[in-house]
């Protein structure tokens, strides 16, 4: 989480700006009583993530439902990751690493442990979904895109 927590948006790769995105405007569209999935859809499509879609909606509304407390996103012009937003590249990080245990166990400290294995299961979904579209997220530092072109990635516009 640290890796991520309160770095500039604009300095993480592709996989990292998209997870970000898609988690604010999931809140916002949420907050405005309007479906997540129509605001998000065609990004998903965009980036070659439709099959990740199903996964991130189920991911999100079990944070939502089955959250210890409620998480913080940032406004979508924040260009700062929130701890909330830190945590769920950090997960979706985890799993590539080979790192069950540590994503388990940080689970348990955000959601209720009924809903961890389906969380799981979201989350693999999902970033199985990522590595296909090639645009996994990395650990600052670990050589991904956005370390020598900060500026190369855009959110999508709707």
């Amino acid at each position: 989480m640290y890796d991520f927590l309160d770095r500039p948006v604009t300095s993480l790769d592709h996989g990292g700006r998209f997870l970000v995105w898609s988690t604010r405007n999931w809140v916002q569209a949420a907050g405005d009583r309007k479906c997540p999935a129509s605001v998000i859809a065609r990004a998903f499509s965009k980036w070659n993530m439709l099959s990740g879609l199903q996964p991130f909606l189920r991911m999100m509304a079990q944070f939502n439902r089955h959250g210890l407390h409620n998480f913080q996103f940032c406004a979508l012009p924040c260009n700062h990751v929130s701890e909330h937003e830190a945590i769920i590249i950090s997960l979706v990080c985890s799993l590539r690493d080979s790192r069950p245990d540590m994503v388990k166990s940080t689970l348990a400290l955000l959601v209720e442990e009924e809903a961890i294995a389906d969380v799981i299961g979201s989350l693999s979904a999902f970033g199985r979904a990522m590595d296909a579209a090639g645009i996994y997220p990395d650990r600052p530092g670990a050589n991904s895109p956005s370390e020598t072109s900060p500026q190369a990635w855009h959110p999508p516009h709707e």
